[in-house]
């Protein structure tokens, strides 16, 4: 927890230098500055914070999970003892746990803290993945929860979305000046264009930051995941999943915390190449 906050608040100064830098350089007014810095945080955070409170709700409405109450057959019944197990082992509270009907090997992890979370898994997992290799997906989904990855994900969303507004708007305010000779500090429609435009650029930019901080999640989760349930029957289920992989049907908001990934370019990736999680985890010291 302590690594996450302290994360979060140096990436915050950083940007906030950052900001002061460019204001300087672009001779932006100051209290302008501190006005357009607290607008944008509001909305910047203010959308990250509502998809993460709402993150259950809307992952069990996007991918119909039903969640497990009263265990209806020996498979369902297996699920909830080894989520049991395994959150006892990570010191957390023990998450809903949900199948959702879907043909890809898939499972994911959601929720706004680690004491009240959600793990769901495809019907096509319970399908073609052995008790063993699913037990490893679990241990991965487990591990996501216990480092807080939910939560960090959306502190990191909120400091690169105020990013981008600030940066747009400053960058477009001396854009549109050098191209309208206006000095009067009023804006014109071009202007609104303009800050359109540099905040579709600099999200892709954000985008690609938030993908790597994204693919590194998956290292950890996959040593979770190893450690949980055994490293052997973590490079198994990493194995099932290249030899079976297809696109996942995962809506956008959690499809960074499913055990499968997507097939977009690298840069935009949130998941590692299996090759390379598999290496990773041949070269790790868990047993």
């Amino acid at each position: 927890m302590f690594t996450r906050i302290g994360l979060f608040l140096l990436t915050n100064l950083a940007v906030l230098v950052l900001a002061s830098v460019v204001m300087s350089i672009l001779g932006v007014n100051s209290t302008q500055m501190s006005g357009l810095l607290v607008i944008a945080a509001i909305f910047g955070f203010g959308g990250s914070i509502i998809s993460l409170l709402l993150s259950k709700f809307m992952a069990k409405r996007g991918t119909g999970a039903v969640v497990i109450t009263q265990p209806r057959n020996p498979t369902e019944r297996w699920l909830l003892d080894t989520v049991a197990r395994q959150a006892k082992a990570a010191g957390i509270g023990m998450p809903e746990v949900a199948v959702y009907d879907a043909p890809e090997i898939n499972a994911f992890a959601t929720g706004a803290n680690r004491n009240n979370a959600l793990v769901a898994v495809s019907t096509g997992l319970l399908h073609n993945m052995s008790e063993d290799e699913a037990e490893a997906v679990l241990g991965h989904e487990i591990a996501h929860v216990a480092n807080g990855d939910m939560i960090t994900m959306a502190l990191l969303q909120g400091v690169l979305n105020t990013f981008v507004i600030v940066l747009a708007r400053v960058v477009g305010g001396v854009i549109d000046s050098a191209l309208s000779g206006n000095r009067d500090g009023g804006r014109g429609f071009a202007y609104y264009i303009i800050v359109f435009v540099l905040e579709m650029v600099f999200g892709l930019f954000a985008t690609m930051i938030a993908m790597w901080f994204s693919r590194h999640r998956e290292f950890r989760a996959d040593a979770g995941g190893a450690q949980f349930a055994g490293r052997q029957k973590m490079i198994a289920a990493l194995e099932r999943l290249k030899l079976n992989h297809g696109q996942s049907t995962l809506p956008n908001q959690i499809a960074a915390f499913g055990i499968a990934g997507s097939t977009a370019k690298k840069l935009f990736l949130s998941h590692p190449p299996l090759e390379e999680r598999i290496a990773a985890l041949r070269s790790s010291t868990v047993a």
